[in-house]
């Protein structure tokens, strides 16, 4: 399961000796939606070599305004505590797999 990402937590969540997936999502984008199931088969695949999670944008206004989030969804992958790939919408599986997977 995708741990739940937040404004107090998110710099903390960067400080981690593991490669760091940040799905920014809102409940009322369909994208989303579409994205959101990937994002939790990836959280159980890669749930020792690296962290995943989910920020709702809505509830979490800094940190998006922070990494310039203009769209979502938007993926950011993180890797020694600096931003690494970024990826505006929906990407199926085996991409974002292949990406996440290229930082570890």
């Amino acid at each position: 399961m995708a741990h739940e990402i937040t404004d107090a937590n998110f710099e903390e969540l960067l400080q981690a000796n593991k490669v760091v997936l940040v799905d920014f999502w809102a409940e009322w984008c369909g994208p989303c939606r579409m994205v959101g199931p990937i994002v939790e088969e990836l959280a159980e695949t890669f749930k020792e070599k690296a962290y995943i999670g989910k920020l709702n944008v809505d509830d979490n206004p800094e940190s998006p305004e922070k990494y310039m989030i203009r769209n979502i969804p938007t993926i950011l992958l993180f890797k020694d505590g600096k931003l690494a790939d970024k990826i505006v919408g929906a990407l199926p599986k085996p991409a974002l797999q292949a990406k996440l997977e290229a930082l570890l």
